[in-house]
Parts: C-alpha cells; sequence; structure tokens
C-alpha cells in the first residue's frame, strides 16, 4: 500500500520556488548574519522570459519574495559584478545570474571562468533546451551527434565548482541546497552553475513548504592542530632571514589585525600579492609591498634571501613567485597557512590548514617572546625606504609631452581617501599598481589578478559599489579594456550609482606591447592603428577614436584632462559630482615603467629569421637558469 504524505505542499513554478528560496537563503560568520543571495542580475530573452523573468516579476509584484532584479547589459559583466560585489563582501554574499537560453547563458562562461579561479561565490542560472525535447532542435540549440542530452551550458562544467542540470522540478531540492554549500565554502567556493531548461523553469509543482524556510549557512573557521602550530614555530624561530607573504586569505578571513599585530610582535617582513594588498598598511614597519614579478625591489630582495617563508592565504601564482624564481635561497623552506589544503601543500611546505585569523593566534602564541634580530629589521626598513623613494620617482617624473602612466596614478593615489577603492584588472596598469600604489586599508584595493581579464573593471565598479554605498569608487581602465567592456556605465546611470571611471587612453596595448618587445616579437599587433598601405600591418597613423565621446553617449559625465594638473583638478571635480563621471586622460604608450626586480617566465620561440626573437631567446635560456621546483 502506497504511503499518502501529510507534508504541508505549496504549488509553484519551478522557477517560482527557486526564487522563493533564493530570498531566504543567508550566510553567518562570527555571530553575523546577512543575506546570502541579496538579488539577481538578468538579461532576458527566450528561455527564461517566461520562466524566472515572470517568477521575480510575480514575487515584486505580490511581495511573496524580497530578491530584487537588476538588469545589466552584458552576461559577462553582470557574473563581473557579482564576483566583484562578492569579493567586497569577503565571500559572505553574492548575487545570482539569469541568463537566455544559448548565446546569453555562454556568455556567462568567462565570467564563471574569472569567478572559480579567483575563488569568489556567484550563482548561474542558464536557461537551456526543452527538458521533454519536444521542441527539438529549438532556436540556438546545439546539436551533438555524440549525445542527446547535451547542450551549450556544458562548457560550465570545467569552469564550475558545481554544476547541475534541473531536467524534472523536484531536481531543485537537492540541485539548491548543493548550491548553497558550495556557494559558503571557503574552500570549494566559485561559480555554482544549475541549468534551467526552459520548460521546467515554468512547470508547476507541489513544493514542501519546508524547501522554503529561512536558512543560514554558518561559514566556519578551522583551527590549526596543535602539533603543526608546533612544528611551524620551531621553523620560524631556527630562520634567520625568514619573510610572510600575505595573500587573499587574510583578508577574506578579516585576519588584518591579527597579521599587523603579528608582524610587529616578531619583526616579520610583510611582503603581499595582489589579492593581500592592504593587509598590512603601506607604512607599516613590516610592509615590503608587492612581490614577484610586479614586485618591489625591497620584498623581492628579501625573497632572495628568505631561509623560511610563511605563506598566508595565498595560492602562490607564478606572478607572486616570478615563476618560480623569486625565492632564491637554496635552502628555503615554507610553512603555508591556508584553508584549502591544495594551496597549503604547495612548494613542499609545512601546511597548516585553518583559517588565517585562528593560525595568526596560535603561531603569536607560540612564538611569544621570539622575534628576529634588530639588524634584519633595519635592513627591512631601509629596504622598504629605498623603494618608497623610487616610488616617490616614479609619481612625479615630469614625463612629457604626454605624462607616464605612474604620474597618473600617483596623482590619483595622492587624492583618494584611505578607505577609498581602486578597481584594475589587466594591461600594464595591475604591474604599475602592484609596485607602487599605497593602500592603508585591505578593501581599497580590488585589482583582479587571477584571471586578468579584461572588460572586469567597470563591469566590478558596479558589484564593489554596490556591496559599499559608502566608499568613493575609482574604476582604472586602459583603452583597450575599456573598449572590451564598456557599457555597464549606463547600468551605474541607470541604477543611480556614483562611480569614478579613469579612462588612461595611450592608443595601444601597454602592457603586452612591452612584453612582446622583451620577447623579441617588436610590439607586433598591440597598437590601434590603421592598416598601412605601404606596410600592410596595423602600423599607420593612430585611429579616430573618442571614448570620451563614447562614454557620454553612455550617460556619464565626462571630464577631459590633459596632462597631470588638469587630471587632479577632474579627479576633484569627479569627487564633488553626485553621479557616474568618467575622467578621460591621455599618457604616453611607451612609458616610462617603475623599475622591475624580477622575472616571468613567457616562452619565446626557440628558432627564428628575426634577429630580435634569436636576441630574446638567448636571454630566455640565461633567465630559465634561476628556476626551480622548490621540492
Amino acid at each position: 500500500m502506497r504511503a499518502v504524505s501529510t507534508q504541508q505542499t505549496v504549488r509553484l513554478t519551478t522557477a517560482q520556488a527557486l526564487v522563493r528560496f533564493l530570498a531566504n537563503q543567508f550566510s553567518e560568520r562570527d555571530g553575523v548574519e546577512q543575506r546570502l543571495i541579496p538579488g539577481v542580475w538578468g538579461i532576458f530573452g527566450h528561455g527564461n522570459v517566461a520562466g524566472l523573468g515572470q517568477a521575480l516579476l510575480q514575487a515584486a509584484r505580490t511581495g511573496e519574495a524580497d530578491l530584487p532584479y537588476y538588469l545589466a547589459r552584458n552576461e559577462q559583466a553582470m557574473v563581473h559584478a557579482a564576483a566583484a560585489f562578492a569579493k567586497m563582501r569577503n565571500r559572505l554574499a553574492t548575487f545570482a545570474c539569469t541568463a537566455s537560453t544559448g548565446p546569453g547563458s555562454t556568455n556567462m562562461v568567462t565570467g564563471a571562468a574569472l569567478a572559480t579561479t579567483n575563488r569568489l561565490p556567484v550563482l548561474l542560472l542558464p536557461s537551456d533546451m526543452f527538458a521533454t525535447r519536444v521542441p527539438d532542435p529549438v532556436l540556438q540549440q546545439l546539436e551533438d551527434t555524440r549525445a542527446g542530452d547535451v547542450s551549450v551550458n556544458d562548457a560550465f562544467r570545467p569552469v564550475s565548482k558545481y554544476f547541475d542540470r534541473i531536467s524534472r522540478p523536484e531536481q531543485l531540492i537537492p540541485a539548491a541546497l548543493a548550491a548553497m554549500r558550495v556557494l559558503t565554502d571557503p574552500v570549494e567556493t566559485g561559480a555554482v552553475t544549475l541549468c534551467l531548461p526552459q520548460d521546467v523553469q515554468a512547470e508547476a509543482y507541489d513544493w514542501p513548504v519546508e524547501f522554503f524556510r529561512h536558512r543560514v549557512w554558518s561559514v566556519g573557521r578551522p583551527v590549526p592542530e596543535a602539533p603543526t602550530i608546533e612544528r611551524a614555530a620551531e621553523l620560524l624561530r631556527s630562520a634567520r632571514r625568514p619573510l610572510i607573504v600575505a595573500g587573499g586569505g587574510v583578508v577574506y578571513s578579516e585576519a588584518t589585525e591579527q597579521l599587523r599585530s603579528f608582524a610587529e610582535a616578531t619583526g616579520l617582513p610583510v611582503a603581499d600579492t595582489h589579492a593581500g594588498k592592504g593587509a598590512v598598511p603601506w607604512d607599516h614597519p613590516c610592509a615590503v609591498g608587492g612581490i614577484g614579478s610586479t614586485g618591489t625591489s625591497a620584498a623581492n630582495a628579501l625573497a632572495a634571501d628568505a631561509d623560511v617563508v610563511l605563506g598566508i592565504g595565498t595560492r602562490y601564482s607564478d606572478f607572486t613567485t616570478a615563476s618560480k624564481t623569486v625565492f632564491g635561497n637554496p635552502d628555503v623552506t615554507f610553512v603555508n597557512l591556508n584553508v584549502a589544503r591544495l594551496d597549503a601543500v604547495k612548494h613542499a611546505a609545512l601546511p597548516v590548514v585553518a583559517d588565517a585569523r585562528h593560525g595568526l593566534d596560535a603561531l603569536a602564541a607560540a612564538l611569544a617572546g621570539w622575534q628576529v634580530d634588530q639588524a634584519y629589521r633595519a635592513r627591512t626598513r631601509e629596504l622598504a625606504e629605498t623603494w618608497r623613494r623610487t616610488a616617490d620617482e616614479c609619481f612625479h617624473r615630469g614625463h612629457g609631452p604626454l605624462p607616464a602612466q605612474t604620474e597618473i596614478l600617483g596623482a590619483l593615489n595622492e587624492l583618494a581617501g584611505e578607505h577609498d577603492v581602486v578597481i584594475n584588472a589587466a594591461g600594464s596598469m595591475p604591474g604599475d599598481l602592484q609596485m607602487l600604489w599605497r593602500a592603508s586599508d585591505p578593501k581599497a584595493y580590488h585589482v583582479e589578478y587571477a584571471y586578468s581579464c579584461m572588460g572586469y573593471e567597470v563591469a566590478a565598479g558596479v558589484g564593489v559599489k554596490m556591496a559599499a554605498p559608502d566608499r568613493e569608487v575609482f574604476v582604472l581602465v586602459g583603452d583597450g579594456s575599456y573598449l572590451m567592456m564598456a557599457q555597464e556605465i549606463v547600468t551605474m546611470v541607470a541604477e543611480r550609482l556614483k562611480v569614478i571611471v579613469v579612462v588612461v587612453q595611450n592608443h595601444g596595448f601597454a602592457s603586452i606591447g612591452s612584453l612582446s618587445e622583451s620577447l623579441g616579437s617588436q610590439r607586433f599587433g598591440t597598437a590601434y592603428r590603421y592598416r598601412s598601405r605601404e606596410t600592410g600591418l596595423l602600423d599607420g597613423d593612430v585611429l579616430p577614436v573618442d571614448l570620451a565621446a563614447n562614454a557620454a553617449s553612455l550617460g556619464a559625465n565626462v571630464l577631459r584632462a590633459s596632462g597631470v594638473a588638469e587630471f587632479r583638478t577632474a579627479i576633484e571635480k569627479a569627487r564633488a559630482a553626485d553621479r557616474t563621471t568618467v575622467v578621460y586622460v591621455e599618457t604616453d604608450l611607451f612609458g616610462p615603467n617603475p623599475p622591475g626586480s624580477a622575472w616571468w617566465d613567457v616562452p619565446v620561440s626557440e628558432v627564428s629569421e628575426l634577429d630580435s626573437t634569436r636576441r630574446a631567446y638567448a636571454d630566455y635560456r640565461r633567465a630559465k637558469r634561476n628556476q626551480r621546483h622548490y621540492l
């Protein structure tokens, strides 16, 4: 005899149920509770307009679910906005993103890759083909001869931390709960993708009311094991030239105060990654700046001699390690404090698998009374001061007739407040910023450099401002990234967000142009120029592109600046404005750049007919000799 369920139910479509479920999800850490999914970004088309679109409209009109909808102008951009919001909120809150079937959904794949690479939670809801397959093939459906259940959304699988396809309404229950688990997991978080066939979105089902209850997902703080802490403390006590590498995990854990206290008590110098910049203020006695390929001479000099490296919340990207050349001591040993074992064991380290805050507290207790010798402290301060003088020179070069990019960054850095946020992701600016930017606050420096995605900047400005409306937000974007994805300026205007966008125009790709030249490829294909009738190459006159006029057409207030003095005046006007303002300034494509002190492994053609390439390959082989595996 079949049992009859007495569980209370409510009849909703799958989309309506998902909206109601998401509106009741919360995260919690250290007793502080907040909305996990405060809203949904979307662009509607066939596949979601009658499903999630109807559900969001119904929620707004009836008040049955508090889940605001935000209209983006590009599907990739809305994922970037969600990721930037999550980063600003220390991964404790994020947005859902819905897109239409086919190209609308696959436009989100790049955003998914960025979120997962950066380990930032985002919830993606791409529409899919009909689960029933009655209308087959539908508009924009991929027909795969190998399998009937494959769609373009399977492209999300390798770039998602969790992937599921909801082919029947009741499948949403376990899938939605699994999605929340991954979004709130500090180790396994990233893009979470729930594919929603368009017919299933609109299909009704009797949902258990329990599915929609208020749920709180606790984000824990794993504690370190005592024997591991003792071993780590023993290694640090034996060190004569120890060094801390602070990564994003310090910031996400909100362990910046613990790191500062630990550094002060022990005298350990602190170098930082892009994600860790600001964890220790730039003028702290133990701060030595960015490390690695675009690091400061101070941090890289200390890294070259370090005998014990304490990595905290870093994944040791190739830029951080200068492609495994920056740590030059043949006997260097690593201790890695990280919530993820994947990162904790890198470089054959002693792994301390724990939350950064708890790990630092435990190390501080184990090392009570111990500190580095005074000579090492003095060397740290001397190296840091030498680099600060170098940075001052870069900020005030007096270069002309067009200013150097470093002068624009210096002026902005001096005008920005301690809690203002600077955003960047790609081109030559991330390198200049890691070397030169002086951050005093762990949220003041927002440079996406795990995926270094061109086009991230403007969209991220939307997400950051929504996450921190009380902060002034500066989006730094070169002409290359601006032309990739500037349309979210329209979203800033529509949402009445006050963001300052600084467009640095140098008519080309400065970073890749310089890299190309160093690799013997003569800046080929890296300048924005007419095609020359004489050479057949893109090396003619400068293109008549007016990015300031473009920004004005998108609804922004625009200020044009010629030179550093006018730029300073424009920034002051932008700060005083009450709406999104674009400050446009031209700089010299050829620098000069800050002095480098480390290497980056980019292979050079082993054989070539070009003398420039042959010379570059000889340099490449010499540099490769310094690489090691840190085994």
